[in-house]
C-alpha cells in the first residue's frame, strides 16, 4: 500500500508540477470549473427534452437520475468513509495550486466519477458518433490533478466507479424496457434518431 501511495504521489507531483506551463493552467483550469459546463448541459438537457423524442426524453431522465446517485454516493458515502485528505490540503506551499482548495476529502472525484458517467450514459443512447465524451471526461478527470485538487489514484478510481455505476444504471433500465415491451406499454420504445 505505501508503495502505491508513493507512486501516486509520484503521478501527482509529474502531472502538477512537471507538465505545468501557463498556457495549460489557463486551459486546465477553464475545464475544471464545472461553471463552465452548466449552460451547455443546460442546452443538451432542453434538447433532448424538447426535441430528439422518446428518445431524447428517456436518455434526458436516465441520464438526471444517473448523475444524482454517482454524485451523491461520491460525495456523501464514499468520501468520508475513504477520508483521503486533498494534496490541496495536505501538501500546503509544495503544490502548484491554481483554484480554490475545496472540500477536506479528495477520494473519489466527483468530477470524474459525474464526466464518465455522463459519457456512458450519452454514448448508450446516441452511439459511436459520440465517441468523443470520453475523452472530454478524460481531460476533465486530469484537470483535477494539474490544478492541484486531487490524487491520480482520486481520478483514476473516480472515473471507474462513475463508468460502473452508470452501465448499472442503464442496465436497471434495460431491465425496464423489456418488462414494460412484455405488458404491450409502447412509452419505452423508440427508433434510433427518432423525433416524436
Amino acid at each position: 500500500m505505501d508503495l502505491l501511495i508513493h507512486i501516486d504521489h509520484l503521478g501527482f507531483h509529474f502531472i502538477n508540477s512537471y507538465l505545468s506551463h501557463p498556457v495549460l493552467d489557463h486551459i486546465m483550469v477553464f475545464i475544471t470549473d464545472q461553471d463552465h459546463w452548466v449552460l451547455p448541459i443546460f442546452i443538451l438537457l432542453i434538447w433532448m427534452f424538447g426535441f430528439d423524442g422518446k428518445r431524447g426524453k428517456i436518455a434526458g431522465v436516465v441520464l438526471i437520475l444517473t448523475i444524482i446517485i454517482v454524485d451523491g454516493t461520491a460525495a456523501q458515502i464514499i468520501k468520508p468513509w475513504i477520508g483521503r485528505i486533498r494534496p490541496s490540503h495536505a501538501l500546503g506551499d509544495s503544490i502548484n495550486l491554481l483554484v480554490k482548495k475545496g472540500g477536506r476529502f479528495s477520494f473519489v472525484s466527483n468530477h470524474a466519477a459525474n464526466s464518465f458517467a455522463f459519457a456512458v450514459v450519452i454514448y448508450y443512447f446516441y452511439g459511436r458518433k459520440q465517441l468523443w465524451v470520453f475523452p472530454l471526461a478524460g481531460l476533465i478527470a486530469i484537470s483535477r490533478v494539474y490544478v492541484g485538487v486531487h490524487y491520480p489514484a482520486d481520478i483514476i478510481c473516480g472515473a471507474l466507479f462513475g463508468y460502473g455505476l452508470a452501465w448499472s444504471m442503464l442496465s436497471v433500465w434495460v431491465i425496464v424496457k423489456m418488462r414494460e415491451l412484455k405488458r404491450n406499454r409502447s412509452w419505452v420504445w423508440y427508433h434510433s434518431g427518432e423525433n416524436n
